[in-house]
């Protein structure tokens, strides 16, 4: 059974009525984020986080660019409450707002500087018994096209997006992004381990601008050989976690 909890240096997340829970990837993916985010020339003054879940990454960004606004939206209402509660009990309530709809059927007043997202990862594959959790892990409710035309119509240009997929999407990937006219900047594959394949990629992106953009790819491992945090991963997290 997962913990109903976890408590970080400046935020605690309960997870207990989310149907997408806390993960180490994920925590990494919210981590890399905030601290790419942060480290941009450009002023960041406004984030969408699509399929917020728990609240967690919307929290791990406003910890990084506190004079950001984020509109975290969710589609489960349980999850939904959660990440409200979650957000309220924060240091930084007063700068995200949580959002109960589907974010394929919401038309925002803005564009945004950021758009960040841990989607659903599987299509076409076989599904749990449970509604929630199917929306929270499987593309029925929002396929990896749906994710790439809202990101297209709400990122402002200039703008920036953030996703974290699994590794064996990677091959679909770029023509996804090129039919909404959106390309890579930067790749990081994730390794459980030095010993381990790739399972996730993290990704930035921004609108298409021509055939020269290159993409800076890296890669990243959360555990060395003798199963402790890798130093890249202790960077990453140190003002997050609480024992590093």
């Amino acid at each position: 059974m997962p913990n109903q909890y976890f408590q970080f240096k400046h935020f605690t997340v309960h997870q207990q009525q989310s149907a997408m829970k806390v993960t180490t990837d994920a925590c990494l993916f919210g981590a890399w984020v905030a601290q790419d985010a942060a480290n941009d020339k450009t002023a960041i003054k406004n984030a969408l986080d699509i399929g917020t879940g728990t609240g967690l990454l919307s929290i791990m960004l406003s910890q990084k660019i506190s004079e950001a606004f984020v509109d975290a939206v969710e589609i489960d209402k349980e999850s939904y409450k959660q990440a409200k509660e979650n957000i309220q009990h924060s240091p930084f309530s007063d700068f995200i707002h949580v959002i109960h709809r589907d974010a394929r059927e919401i038309f925002f007043q803005r564009k945004y500087d950021v758009i960040i997202s841990n989607p659903p990862f599987y299509e076409k594959e076989l599904a749990s018994g449970s509604d929630r959790k199917n929306i929270a892990h499987h593309s029925t409710e929002l396929t990896l096209e749906e994710l790439m035309s809202i990101i297209q119509r709400n990122l402002k240009p200039g703008g920036s997006f953030y996703l974290l997929l699994p590794y064996k999407r990677n091959g679909e990937i770029p023509q996804l992004l090129k039919s909404n006219n959106l390309a890579v900047e930067k790749m990081v594959n994730v390794r459980q381990s030095y010993n381990h394949d790739y399972f996730r990629i993290m990704l930035r992106g921004t609108f298409f601008k021509s055939e020269k953009q290159k993409t800076e790819t890296s890669e990243i491992s959360i555990w060395n050989e003798e199963q402790q945090y890798t130093e890249e991963f202790k960077t990453l997290l140190k003002d997050y976690y609480l024992h590093l």
